[in-house]
C-alpha cells in the first residue's frame, strides 16, 4: 500500500511521515498536502536513513509513513489476556517469504482467528511486501510478536493451548481431529518444515489429505485450509446450538502502540 493510499485512508492512524531531504515530485506534494489537512507531522531525513527505515530499497519512494498498528502485541501480552471463548492462532515458524506471510495474515484475519504469531527470527518484518500481499490488512491484523517460533509454542503450551504441527507426514487428518477451544497451529518453512527447536512442543501432527499425486500445498494455501476449516467447525457448532467450552474472561491490558513503517 503506497503512502498516498495510507494518508487517504482516514481509518488509519498515521503517527508521522518521514521524507528524504532530496525527494521531489507532484505525488509527494499531494501526499504532503493531505498530511497537512489531517494534521500528520512531517519529518525530514537523509535518503539513506529513509531507505534503512523502509527496510526494502526496491520499494523506497523517498517517503514513508509511520502507521500505528493497534492490534499488534507481544506474546506475553496476548497469553496474559487470552480472549474468551474459542481462541485459535497460527504460529509462523521459519516462514520467510513476505508474500506468503502477507497472504496468511490476510486469510487468518478474514477467518476471525485470534492472532498470527510472527517471530522476529526467521520471518520478515511487516514491510511493504508483506503489507502489499495482505492487501493492507496487516495494518489492522492481530499480530503477535516474539523472538522465535519455539518460544511461542512453549508459552502456548504452558497456558493451556493444544499445539498442532502441519506436516505432510502427519498421521492424523486435519478433518478428523477434534480441535479444542484453545489451539495453536504451527506452519513451518516450505523447504525445511517446522524447526527442530519447535518440534518437541508439538502435541500432534496433522496433515491435509491430498489427491492426484500432489504431495503438499504452498504454506499460504495450507494456512487457508486450516483457517476456513475452523470457520466451518464454528458455524456447524452454532447450527447445532452448542456454545462449546468457554474460557474465563479477562480485562484487556493497555499496551504500547505498535507501528509499521510504510514507504
Amino acid at each position: 500500500m503506497p503512502v498516498l493510499e495510507v494518508v487517504q485512508d482516514n481509518s488509519l492512524e498515521v503517527d508521522k511521515l518521514i521524507v528524504a531531504d532530496n525527494a521531489r515530485g507532484e505525488n509527494l506534494d499531494r501526499i504532503l498536502g493531505l498530511a497537512r489537512r489531517r494534521g500528520i507531522p512531517v519529518r525530514t531525513a537523509t535518503p539513506h536513513r529513509v531507505k534503512v527505515l523502509a527496510g526494502n530499497g526496491k520499494q523506497d519512494q523517498g517517503i514513508l509513513a509511520d502507521v500505528v498498528a493497534p492490534r499488534m502485541r507481544t506474546l506475553l501480552d496476548f497469553t496474559d489476556r487470552v480472549p474468551p471463548g474459542r481462541c485459535h492462532v497460527l504460529v509462523l515458524d521459519g516462514v520467510n517469504n513476505p508474500a506468503n506471510v502477507g497472504m496468511i495474515i490476510r486469510t487468518a484475519t478474514a477467518a476471525g482467528l485470534a492472532g498470527v504469531v510472527l517471530p522476529r527470527s526467521g520471518s520478515p518484518s511487516i514491510d511493504p511486501l508483506v503489507i502489499k500481499a495482505s492487501a493492507g490488512v496487516a495494518f489492522r491484523a492481530s499480530i503477535i510478536r516474539c523472538r522465535t517460533g519455539a518460544e511461542a509454542v512453549e508459552e502456548f503450551s504452558r497456558t493451556g493451548f493444544r499445539v498442532y504441527g502441519l506436516s505432510g507426514a502427519g498421521r492424523t487428518s486435519l478433518y478428523a481431529e477434534e480441535i479444542p477451544d484453545r489451539a495453536a497451529f504451527v506452519l513451518g518453512n516450505e523447504t525445511t518444515g517446522v524447526t527442530p527447536e519447535t518440534e518437541p512442543w508439538v502435541d500432534r501432527w496433522l496433515s491435509i489429505p491430498m489427491a492426484g499425486g500432489v504431495e503438499s500445498l504452498n504454506v499460504a494455501s495450507a494456512a487457508a485450509v486450516v483457517c476456513f476449516d475452523l470457520v466451518r467447525r464454528a458455524q456447524s457448532r452454532e447450527a447445532r446450538g452448542s456454545t462449546g467450552a468457554m474460557t474465563p474472561s479477562h480485562p484487556q491490558r493497555d499496551g504500547g502502540r505498535r507501528r509499521h513503517h510504510i514507504p
